[in-house]
């Protein structure tokens, strides 16, 4: 069979091909073939590289941290990791601020601080520091202070909190408002402006003086409910003439519009105090809010022979409860 010029051609270049492909096998063109694979795959893993670096930051390949790569993360091991703050239960010792409730005014005897019945601090009764502190050091000056003062408003917190820097408690208590809004009339109250711009302040000084210092914040106890249950009293009413929370107290029976608009103006003032104290507290994880005073309804037996108004020994005993029950708990 004749074979034409053109066939003949491409045949002899596909075997000139098949001899050039079979011919590496040869020393020198093993070297050149070498050098060429390796300029390749050196450019390769170039490219693989910047791959793998741009896939890794943008989270397609798991960090050194990741769990699924090296099991779960040791706990407080994460570079950077700030320490949880963590409410301790347990307090060692216990410095009081507040106003004549804290120093257990009326309680023992008429017209007088008895802050041995304290329900802060007190030592004649199952006060929050019996409960928390060894009932043989509670009362010795060194585990347990009381800076209240009888007729101290808002204001007067961050002398409180000064004397009671020296002491550096492990925890504060504070109950104030009530005589923000006992005043000589309505008009004389604290604004609520005020009441917060100024319990926002003391909280602040604390947390820079007491960084560590846990802090309980009774709620101010409802004032109209002791009006309602205090004016059962005859003598009490009498008591009340000699000036205590005239805001709320005064003309104790009359039950007219003007008066009860008066009371109920006083009331929602209060409501308004709880307020502030509930939001300022809650910004600072040392600290917490009891509403429990304000919705607690004392009985005759738990408020004082002397003035029917502020808490008996039997009360401040109930106020303690409180106190414990919110500080124990395992969450605020």
């Amino acid at each position: 069979m004749r074979v034409s010029a053109t066939r003949r051609k491409r045949s002899a270049a596909a075997s000139s091909t098949t001899r050039t492909i079979v011919r590496p096998s040869s020393r020198g063109a093993g070297r050149t073939a070498g050098r060429a694979f390796s300029r390749s795959a050196g450019r390769t893993g170039v490219v693989l590289f910047t791959t793998a670096a741009v896939l890794s930051s943008a989270g397609c390949f798991g960090s050194s941290d990741d769990p699924s790569r090296h099991g779960p993360a040791r706990e407080g091991k994460t570079p950077g990791a700030k320490r949880a703050v963590v409410w301790n239960p347990r307090p060692t010792s216990i410095a009081s601020l507040g106003d004549s409730i804290t120093r257990g005014f009326d309680a023992c005897s008429v017209l007088s601080d008895c802050p041995e019945v304290s329900w802060s601090t007190g030592t004649d009764v199952k006060s929050l520091a019996q409960r928390l502190l060894p009932s043989a050091t509670a009362g010795a000056g060194t585990h347990a202070w009381n800076f209240a003062k009888t007729g101290a408003v808002v204001a007067d917190l961050p002398g409180q909190i000064e004397a009671a820097t020296v002491r550096k408690p492990k925890l504060i208590t504070v109950m104030i408002g009530a005589n923000d809004a006992c005043r000589d009339s309505v008009d004389d109250m604290t604004s609520t402006e005020q009441f917060r711009t100024t319990f926002t302040s003391a909280l602040t000084r604390l947390r820079r003086d007491l960084p560590k210092t846990q802090v309980y914040v009774a709620s101010v106890p409802d004032l109209k409910r002791l009006w309602s249950e205090g004016r059962k009293n005859v003598f009490g009413r009498q008591i009340w003439k000699l000036g205590i929370c005239p805001s709320m107290l005064k003309d104790s029976q009359d039950l007219d519009a003007a008066s009860n608009d008066r009371r109920q103006r006083v009331a929602d003032r209060v409501t308004e105090y709880n307020k502030a104290l509930k939001d300022v507290c809650g910004r600072d994880v040392l600290c917490r809010f009891d509403p429990a005073v304000h919705e607690y309804r004392f009985t005759t037996d738990e408020l004082s022979k002397w003035d029917w108004f502020h808490p008996s020994k039997a009360g401040q005993a109930q106020l303690a409860e409180m106190a414990y029950r919110r500080i124990t708990a395992s969450a605020p």
